[in-house]
Formats: structure tokens, sequence, C-alpha cells
């Protein structure tokens, strides 16, 4: 069984691509281009994150640019970045970043409500110690049938009154099948079985005395 990853060190890049604070607008671009990332942390000293400059932090100086019946941007931050060369002038600060040791449920929250695609990783200093990206997240619905059913199987054995219980997995979705001496279980049964990494959706097929 391939071992379930349950925290952000577990799927993060760890040798991340950053910048200094000074490094120019053509130098963030041709980074960005380089890696295939779409943001990029900017760094101080000795590796904390001040920041993120990111492909939205340096479209406003093409926005700028003349264009036939087209108003220049007008927004005071727009027009600060379309002006700026220096990352540490176009970067969005603070960062908005996450610890190694975070549930991954943690990071797609933050990612969602952000509305960001990608977290540095720090630590408790908010020194740089990774990436975690959305893609990186959706790795966890690669793992196979298997693997999470024996997880799921896993998880069910630890759990009092479930030892007529069995779990069967389709496509991620996993159908929980048998009889359950307690309805008021259910919610814990199924919240456990959740938690999993990889897990899509659960069904429910339950009989009980």
């Amino acid at each position: 069984m391939t071992t379930s990853p349950h925290i952000v060190s577990d799927l993060m890049t760890h040798t991340p691509v950053a910048v200094g604070s000074q490094a120019s607008y053509k130098e963030i671009v041709q980074l960005l281009n380089r890696w295939k990332v779409s943001a990029l942390p900017v760094l101080a000293g000795e590796g904390r994150v001040i920041g993120v400059v990111s492909e939205a932090d340096l479209l406003p100086k093409e926005a700028r640019r003349p264009d036939e019946g087209a108003a220049p941007a007008t927004a005071p931050t727009d027009a600060a970045k379309a002006g700026a060369v220096r990352a540490e002038d176009l970067m969005s600060s603070p960062a908005i970043t996450v610890h190694a040791d975070a549930p991954l449920a943690e990071a797609a929250r933050i990612m969602a409500r952000r509305r960001v695609k990608r977290l540095p990783v720090v630590d408790g200093g908010g020194l740089l110690e990774g990436i975690i990206s959305r893609g990186d997240l959706l790795k966890v619905f690669l793992r196979s049938d298997e693997d999470i059913g024996a997880e799921a199987a896993a998880v069910l054995t630890g759990l009092p009154g479930t030892v007529g219980l069995e779990a069967r997995v389709v496509d991620g979705v996993v159908t929980l099948g048998g009889a359950l001496p307690d309805r008021t279980m259910v919610p814990l049964v199924a919240r456990a079985v959740r938690a999993i990494a990889g897990v899509v959706d659960i069904r429910l097929d339950l009989r009980y005395p």
C-alpha cells in the first residue's frame, strides 16, 4: 500500500525557484517562462519570504501600453506596478504562506479562499522550505483504488463496532457496506474514511440491527 500523503511536506516541491527583492522585471518573466510557473516567492536576507510576484503583478505594465480606444489602467495599485522594475515593488506583500506540517486540506482552503495557485511553504521563522501548488494537491487523487481500499480497511479496523463493514472503491468513490450496530456511528465512520487522501466521495450501503 502506498503511504497516504497527509501534510503539505508530503507533496510540496522541496527546491523551489525564488527571486531576491532586487530581481529585475525581465529576470522575473524569464524565470516564470523557464520553469513554467505562475508565481515566484520573493526572498530577503537568508531566505525569508517577504512577498510573492505573480503573472498578475506583471500584467499592469503591458496594460499601460497605449492602445487605440482603450483607457490606461487607473487603479493606484496597478499604476504603481506598471511603473515598477524590481521584485520588491512588483510583489504582493505580505505573502500568503503555509507551514510544512499543515494538513493538505488547510492548504486547499487557503488557496480557494485567497484565490492563489501556489503557496510558499515556510518554517516558524518565515524561511522558505518549499512550494505547494494546486496541481500538487490534486495528485492525491492519482492514488489507486486498491491503495485507498487498503487504507480504508485499516481505518475501519481501528474503529469500534465496525467488524462487519467493508469498503469497496471505484474511481475514488468509497462505498461502505455491511452491518453497523449503531446508527449514531455513521458520522464518525464517514468522517474517518473521508479523511483518507484520494477519496472522491462516500456512499453508504449499511444495515442496522
